[in-house]
């Protein structure tokens, strides 16, 4: 899997955990399960993208004002000296209204039209 690299709009858990990743694997992909993770989001119940085994993505909405969207994507491989689950977690805000919007520039050849009320 390629590195991650963290940006300001995501968040990255690692956690090694002492389960096996078919374990872990049906804990994320399951709804009923997955909804332990995931606390305070509505989760669409199918993956927007899957690597069977290894990676899942889900897109979520907050349950709560101001209902923002965001992805959450669990990878899992197998822990260290074969053992175990090295499970990362990352949350992306996907939400359009958070999007920054870049002001024209002011030498901008664009036209600017007043409307008459």
């Amino acid at each position: 899997m390629p590195a991650i690299e963290p940006c300001a709009d995501e968040l990255v858990f690692e956690s090694d955990l002492d389960a096996p990743p078919e374990k872990v694997w049906r804990a994320v992909t399951t709804p009923e399960l997955r909804e332990r993770w995931l606390t305070g989001t509505r989760t669409d119940p199918e993956p927007i993208s899957t690597t069977p085994g290894e990676e899942v993505a889900f897109r979520l909405r907050d349950d709560a004002p101001p209902y923002l969207e965001s992805t959450v994507v669990f990878q899992l491989r197998r822990g260290a000296l074969g053992q175990g689950t090295r499970l990362t977690i990352i949350h992306r805000l996907t939400d359009p209204r958070l999007v920054p919007r870049t002001p024209a520039a002011a030498n901008s050849n664009l036209s600017c039209r007043l409307r008459a009320a």
